[in-house]
């Protein structure tokens, strides 16, 4: 497996704001760019006094705009290292965590880490799951934040449903409740008709057969876990990574946020085998904005 950028080839690689600037204009406009006012190639140069490019017929272009770094006076070299962290830690970065490293105000750290997060989920994406004779896809929800007793946790809590395929991504959302029909459209939607399905045995899942799914469960209530191939330990697993980030880097997240840090654990789940792609594919996501 190879491994993730370290922090002296960071520094290597982007010293100061012009590096970054450098590779941020690249990102959006390639290597060999053209003028879309005069239509020459490769005729840019960097501006002396501002964060722009100049071609040799004037025309300028700002490769900040429509980035998180428009118009923020944060500098592009500690955004950059911001993305940085946010790709080489193992449980995520807080924004108290941030403001440390920076020097930021906390109000700056915690809206460049919601930024960075919106683009984490947005690189993602949710690519379809499964499919016939493709890997089990295994589906469960979780309880998230509010109060711990049994009680009131329906009350207070966030449902969180899952989907992972064995081997795969993942794919979550917050839903209202744990229904059928809070469920069944999101696997309508992100698993291949077709496709073997493992759940619990909660009865929001027993109708997955009748919509065109191989369906098998495990009963937990009865202490059983696994049933030959059918168990859903994938995505308890994505859930222990969920639990462990959040109760052990932001001790807590509101309802309002959570679906942000989902798509952060997210990226940093489906990349698990390559986390030597993580910051680069973030950095590459400039080439459009995001909205």
């Amino acid at each position: 497996m190879a491994k993730p950028m370290t922090v002296t080839q960071f520094l290597r690689l982007f010293p100061d704001d012009d590096a970054c600037l450098a590779h941020l204009f690249e990102v959006r406009y390639g290597s060999e760019p053209v003028c879309p006012k005069c239509g020459q190639i490769n005729t840019f140069h960097k501006l002396a006094k501002m964060p722009a490019y100049t071609c040799n017929c004037g025309h300028h272009i700002h490769p900040m705009v429509d980035t998180p770094f428009h118009r923020s006076r944060t500098p592009l070299q500690k955004w950059f290292f911001a993305m940085f962290l946010f790709t080489t830690t193992r449980n995520g970065v807080a924004a108290k965590e941030i403001q440390r490293q920076m020097g930021v105000t906390y109000k700056t750290a915690w809206r460049m880490a919601r930024l960075i997060r919106e683009y984490m989920g947005w690189v993602d994406g949710d690519a379809p799951l499964g499919g016939p004779g493709g890997p089990i896809v295994e589906a469960d929800e979780v309880f998230l934040g509010g109060k711990s007793t049994m009680a009131e946790r329906t009350k207070s809590k966030t449902i969180v449903f899952g989907m992972a395929e064995r081997g795969g991504d993942v794919v979550t959302r917050v839903i209202p409740n744990r229904s059928e029909g809070s469920t069944t459209p999101h696997i309508q939607k992100f698993v291949r008709p077709g496709s073997k399905l493992a759940t619990d045995e909660w009865t929001g899942y027993q109708n997955l057969g009748l919509e065109g799914y191989v369906h098998g469960r495990v009963n937990h209530a009865a202490k059983e876990y696994a049933r030959g191939e059918w168990h859903t330990n994938t995505i308890e697993a994505f859930w222990a990574m969920v639990r462990r980030t959040i109760a052990g880097t932001h001790i807590w997240v509101s309802a309002k946020h959570l679906p942000k840090y989902l798509g952060e654990i997210e990226y940093r789940w489906n990349l698990r085998k390559r986390p030597d792609l993580m910051f680069p594919l973030l950095l590459a996501s400039f080439h459009r904005p995001l909205h």
